[in-house]
């Protein structure tokens, strides 16, 4: 048991070979993001009326990545196993990582002195805050927006690890049809979010929040490193469903996926035209800017139950904004929208 435990503490120590990857990896998305053709979307209108531009070419760039990736283990120059080889010293180093940015995030907005909207300092004076949320809305760095950079290295990072560890497990002759699955799935909801970069756009995370430790993090470990927990459990143990077992997964995704993009894609096409249709009907709208019509709204099973408690705690942080925002229209919202989360249960 020592032993183990040793080892397992050994694993997490940070190597060269972790760190040449994450700045490979960062220099890739670095250049491909600046280099890439792709559709420029405008951001939403800041508090000083300036408005920032993204250049959304994600999908491009993870094809084209993957591909890179497909012919260098083809010409032996890559292994395709790297990253699920060492797996928890990347988890070390990307988190260490994120503490530097953060530190460097932190100075770099207590020296800023611009007046603009997204550099602007927010300093509350309680240092562990102002590191945790951030004190500017939209640092750049080259150039390159570090808020709209993180997320996409993130959800890049969360399908490469997904691969490298499907990799692995065809070179052990351990493929089962619950990692297929998990896989699938996975692939088709972070291609979907490529294929929908320009709705990230509109997001609270983009719009509102500031770029401090909680987004860093969220963004370069929580996402990668946490949703692909199930394939790094499948790893380990092999899970073989029964056809009904299959047939009920793909229904239910397939229902989470339809409602989840539905909602998205109504609340982004809303945002950028109020008037736009929903099912072929006006929108329902309180206050002109809410919006009531359309959706509105162990290990292995460790994801459901972090994103149930995500939801419920941004649902919390939006009521409490929403309702010194909004105030009266937002009394009026409540009541035509009386249900947080799901429909007579929360």
């Amino acid at each position: 048991m020592q032993m183990d435990f040793t080892s397992l503490l050994t694993s997490f120590i940070p190597s060269w070979n972790s760190v040449y990857l994450l700045v490979g990896f960062f220099g890739y998305l670095g250049i491909s993001g600046s280099v890439l053709p792709g559709k420029v979307v405008a951001g939403a209108n800041l508090a000083d009326g300036t408005r920032l531009y993204y250049c959304c070419n994600g999908l491009i760039s993870l094809l084209l990545l993957v591909g890179l990736l497909l012919v260098g283990a083809w010409m032996d120059l890559v292994s395709l196993t790297a990253i699920s080889d060492r797996g928890l010293e990347l988890l070390s180093t990307t988190l260490f990582f994120s503490v530097i940015v953060t530190l460097l995030l932190y100075v770099a907005g207590c020296k800023s002195k611009t007046k603009s909207a997204s550099l602007k300092p927010h300093i509350t004076g309680n240092i562990i805050d102002d590191m945790w949320f951030g004190i500017q809305l939209n640092p750049n760095f080259l150039g390159v927006d570090l808020k709209f950079f993180f997320v996409r290295a993130g959800m890049m990072g969360w399908l490469l690890i997904n691969l490298s560890v499907l990799a692995k497990s065809i070179q052990d002759a351990n493929l089962s049809q619950s990692m297929i699955l998990y896989q699938l799935f996975c692939v088709i909801y972070i291609m979907d979010y490529f294929f929908y970069e320009e709705y990230m756009t509109s997001t609270w995370d983009i719009i509102a929040e500031r770029l401090g430790f909680m987004l860093v993090f969220g963004d370069l470990v929580w996402i990668p490193f946490t949703f692909s927990i199930q394939g790094w459990w499948l790893l380990s143990n092999k899970v073989e469903l029964p056809t009904a077992a299959i047939v009920a997964n793909c229904f239910v995704f397939l229902i989470g996926y339809l409602v989840f993009r539905g909602a998205n894609k109504q609340k982004h096409d809303f945002k950028k035209n109020p008037k736009a249709l929903i099912w072929g009907q006006p929108p329902k709208v309180i206050g002109g800017k809410l919006l009531v019509s359309g959706y509105c709204s162990p290990v292995p099973y460790f994801y459901p139950i972090y994103l149930l408690i995500l939801l419920i705690w941004r649902e919390r942080r939006d009521e409490a904004r929403c309702a010194e925002k909004y105030k009266d229209v937002w009394v009026e919202y409540r009541k035509a929208v009386p249900w947080r989360i799901l429909p007579y249960v929360y």
